[in-house]
C-alpha cells in the first residue's frame, strides 16, 4: 500500500494484472504522484479502480492523461459518468459505451 497525502493507493496482483484500488481524495497533487506510480510499473496491464474514492476533483483527469504512459494498458472501473467523459475529452478511452444525454424520450418531444 502506498500512502499519499489524502489518497491511498492499494495495489494488488492477481494473474499478472495489476489493480490499484484509489482511496481518499484524488486531486492535481495525488494525481501526479499516481501518474508516476503508473510509469513505474512499465508495459504492464493495470486496473484503476475509483470505486472507493471520497472525492475526485475533475484536475486529476487533466494530470493522469497528460502521459498515460502509451505503451500500458490501463483500464477503469468505478467512474462515475461525469469522470467517464472527462477522460473522454482528453482522449482516453474508459472502456465503457458512451451515455446518452437525453432520453429516448427527450428526444421525441
Amino acid at each position: 500500500m502506498t500512502m499519499m497525502a489524502g489518497l491511498q493507493i492499494h495495489q494488488e496482483e492477481l494473474a499478472g494484472r495489476i489493480t490499484l484500488r484509489l482511496e481518499g481524495t484524488l486531486d492535481w497533487r495525488t494525481a501526479a504522484q499516481l501518474r508516476h506510480s503508473l510509469e513505474a510499473l512499465g508495459p504492464r496491464e493495470v486496473m484503476l479502480d475509483f470505486t472507493h474514492l471520497r472525492e475526485f476533483k475533475d484536475t486529476a483527469v487533466g494530470v493522469l492523461t497528460q502521459s498515460l504512459p502509451a505503451h500500458q494498458k490501463v483500464q477503469f472501473r468505478g467512474l462515475a459518468g461525469h469522470h467517464e467523459r472527462m477522460f473522454r475529452y482528453f482522449g482516453v478511452s474508459t472502456g465503457s459505451a458512451p451515455r446518452a444525454y437525453y432520453t429516448p424520450e427527450e428526444i421525441l418531444a
